[in-house]
């Protein structure tokens, strides 16, 4: 996993309505939450975006903008994003190459992490969540992370 306080790497991937998603073109108006999942119609997986989902306000609240990620294709995350009405888009990663970019290898180095990133206008990390199977435990820690941005120094 990369670090809090290095910076995110720079990334351009298709997202689940066919649309070109840049990192450094989100970060201009929102912090960005990206965060990486196993697969689309997993039972934690499915848990875990309806968490964020249910979320949704509250973070978008801390002038966030949250992205999902997976090795899944474009048409099925359309799929999963129907059908579960998430208000947030997700990137596919069939080739692995935000997987890589983000360190979010699974276990052994397969599939992909559950993990989160907090990513602050300037590009910073800000926070690191990882959490394989305490997956609601991601929301209230991105919450966190999002206050301590919004809080003046």
């Amino acid at each position: 996993m990369l670090t809090v306080g290095s910076k995110a790497p720079e990334i351009t991937a298709t997202l689940d309505d066919g649309s070109e998603f840049v990192l450094s073109d989100a970060l201009r108006t929102k912090n960005v939450v990206l965060y990486f999942y196993p697969r689309d119609f997993t039972t934690g997986c499915t848990k875990e975006a309806c968490n964020f989902r249910d979320n949704y306000s509250a973070i978008a609240e801390h002038g966030a903008l949250i992205v999902g990620v997976s090795t899944d294709s474009a048409d099925r995350h359309a799929s999963f994003r129907e059908s579960h009405n998430l208000p947030f888009p997700l990137l596919a990663d069939p080739g692995r190459t935000v997987v890589h970019a983000y360190k979010a290898r699974g276990l052994f180095g397969l599939g992909t992490a559950r993990v989160t990133y907090v990513i602050d206008r300037q590009s910073t990390i800000r926070a690191v969540i990882r959490h394989d199977l305490n997956i609601s435990a991601h929301v209230p820690e991105v919450l966190a992370a999002l206050a301590k941005i919004a809080a003046p120094a």
